[in-house]
């Protein structure tokens, strides 16, 4: 990581859903993708209590949420998050408290393995899977959910 703090690394990585980047660096993880800085990345979480620190989980779903696995909840807040499960992928968000994640392409571009190892900074474990299910989104308030994936 030559000096950079671990804030700032972005990570490739097989993540529980597909390839991706990952990293607490919004800023770059927009440059690499060529995004509009206005959209929002999920974030993922290595726990539940870790959600709790950054959003309140309206009453209505605290069950869905504890029990959901590979899904994302966009909160009232509009900013959506994703308790990872998966061992592995979580061995990574463990160590960094917290993370954005997102595929690992150019936006709206399709998956190009020389490309994602080209602008990572440190590739963690094997990539095996570019191709696996994306994450099932969900839209949720105090009264309502609604699937937008």
């Amino acid at each position: 990581m030559s000096g950079e703090q671990i804030e700032d690394v972005v990570f490739l990585t097989q993540t529980d859903t597909t390839i991706g980047f990952v990293s607490q660096n919004r800023e770059r993880l927009d440059s690499i993708k060529q995004r509009p800085s206005h959209k929002y990345y999920i974030k993922a979480l290595p726990s539940l209590e870790k959600l709790k620190e950054f959003t309140r989980v309206p009453n209505t779903h605290k069950n869905r949420v504890r029990r959901a696995k590979r899904s994302t909840f966009i909160f009232p807040n509009g900013h959506s998050y994703r308790i990872i499960r998966d061992k592995k992928h979580l061995k990574l968000i463990s160590k960094l408290g917290w993370a954005y994640t997102t595929s690992a392409n150019l936006s709206n571009e399709s998956y190009d393995k020389k490309f994602a190892i080209s602008k990572a900074d440190e590739i963690v474990g094997s990539l095996q899977s570019e191709r696996g299910m994306p994450s099932q989104i969900y839209k949720i308030n105090n009264y309502s959910i609604k699937k937008i994936r």
